[in-house]
């Protein structure tokens, strides 16, 4: 770090992790981290040399990536030249059958996604998109227990009916499909049929955002 000229604070923006965790690493590198080859690959290193495993910083023991591409090029990189961008992971399943929502139990992490791939489904800038791993099967056959969904946090209002949204209901967060009723109702649908619809009036129900997209895990 000091070879490079990059504070704690800087590594850690870089990375989308806290400060703390880089602090940590440092206290205790041994105990290494799924960071260490992106730590490395900023700090121009191998992941084996941060690890106390090599005394070469310059020469890696094993390949970045897919073991067809080489150290050199993957640490000349950013996440940005590969059209990457950093977003805020709510590290809490937003259940489609149900999850409590606790604002202590709720932290943010970042992760990449590709930003081709997010301009498929919105233009919503990154600082503004949040992603969740979903639990519960109420609403197969679209989103499966499992998969992640892209919300938009701007979206704090049913302005399209019967799409999909993360809502919260009484503390709980779910992904449903929603129905804004002419007398300030809203009709909470799944699309697992066996799952039958609820309601919620005007105040019970707190909109997270719209979720543009999304992925499931095979």
């Amino acid at each position: 770090m000091e070879e490079q000229g990059i504070s704690q604070s800087e590594l850690a923006r870089r990375i989308g992790v806290s400060q703390t965790t880089i602090w940590k690493l440092l206290k205790e590198p041994a105990q290494g981290s799924k960071y260490t080859h992106r730590i490395a690959a900023e700090l121009k290193t191998s992941a084996e040399y941060l690890m106390d495993e090599g005394d070469d910083p310059t020469a890696p023991r094993g390949n970045l990536g897919d073991n067809r591409r080489s150290f050199a090029s993957a640490r000349a990189t950013s996440p940005e030249d590969l059209g990457l961008v950093a977003i805020s992971e709510v590290d809490l399943a937003l259940g489609a059958g149900g999850t409590y929502l606790d604002d202590g139990a709720v932290t943010e992490l970042k992760r990449y996604f590709p930003v081709q791939w997010l301009r498929e489904f919105t233009d919503a800038p990154p600082e503004m998109l949040a992603f969740a791993r979903v639990r519960g099967t109420s609403m197969k056959p679209t989103i499966d227990h499992g998969a992640i969904v892209i919300m938009d946090l701007r979206r704090k209002r049913i302005d399209e009916q019967d799409e999909i949204w993360a809502i919260a209901v009484s503390e709980i967060g779910m992904v449903k499909r929603i129905w804004a009723n002419p007398d300030g109702s809203y009709k909470i649908k799944s699309d697992n049929p066996a799952v039958s619809p609820e309601s919620a009036v005007d105040g019970e129900m707190f909109v997270i955002g719209r979720v543009v997209g999304g992925f499931s895990k095979y």
